[in-house]
């Protein structure tokens, strides 16, 4: 006897195409975010037009998941932050809060430094305040390390805990527009930021440290004046991030980025 219309024949028939439809959606969507991500990674104003041939979708099809350049590049944004969790999760944030600072700065600068293509191209596009807004996650592990130090008297506690967060996302955006521009060097920029960082961040009439402290063989703060070049990789790595997390994105979408 045929299936009655309604019955539960007839749904399991009608299930198997929409769970189809729905898993091609995803496949696309998922092409789509990565083309954009390399082809915003070799040219920040590359258009809907390329990102759409490097998916091997129609406009069409890109259109109907994102409604503009602007709604892609956000989706772009957003799954690095996410993705980039990967990398801050491993980062060892404990102990003396002026080693833990350089060893965040040092994590979160690995994925600016790689991805900072998708940053220039949604500062042209998104409103400052949303990219902002996007990064709460990442400035709370700030906020955690910056108050941290407060209450170890290694960082000031005059000026508003706020402010200190809104430094630190400042002075790590301006090392990748002067990375882009040519001004500052991506392998020094850690350094660099760390020292900015920690000369805002020390108390008044307290010693500035070094630019970036080298690990000692208990791990603690050594503060000598070493040059962090002077530290043998394996240690820096046991004390400055803890090792390679991996990429934070599949290997052949990092490896293509890392070569663009």
């Amino acid at each position: 006897m045929p299936p009655v219309a309604g019955s539960s024949g007839a749904q399991s028939t009608g299930a198997a195409p929409g769970r189809e439809r729905r898993a091609d959606a995803r496949r696309n969507i998922a092409a789509i975010l990565d083309a954009a991500l390399l082809c915003l990674a070799r040219d920040p104003d590359a258009s809907i037009a390329d990102i759409a041939q490097a998916a091997g979708v129609g406009r069409v099809t890109l259109y109907g998941h994102f409604k503009s350049r602007a709604d892609l590049i956000d989706a772009v944004l957003a799954r690095t932050l996410d993705q980039a969790h990967v990398v801050l999760d491993a980062t060892d944030t404990a102990g003396e809060p002026r080693a833990a600072l350089a060893r965040l700065v040092a994590s979160s600068w690995q994925i600016v430094d790689q991805f900072r293509s998708v940053l220039q191209a949604a500062q042209r596009e998104l409103p400052a305040e949303h990219i902002r807004t996007r990064h709460d996650r990442v400035l709370g592990r700030i906020e955690a390390v910056i108050s941290g130090g407060q209450r170890a008297g290694a960082f000031r506690a005059d000026l508003p805990t706020r402010w200190l967060i809104s430094i630190s996302y400042s002075v790590m955006h301006a090392a990748a527009e002067d990375c882009a521009a040519g001004r500052l060097d991506s392998a020094a920029a850690a350094q660099v930021i760390t020292a900015t960082l920690l000369a805002a961040f020390t108390a008044p009439g307290q010693p500035v440290p070094v630019a970036m402290p080298a690990p000692s063989l208990d791990g603690a703060w050594a503060g000598d004046g070493s040059s962090v070049s002077d530290v043998p990789e394996e240690d820096l790595l046991a004390g400055f991030g803890g090792g390679d997390p991996g990429p934070p994105f599949p290997d052949e979408v990092a490896a293509d980025v890392r070569r663009t």
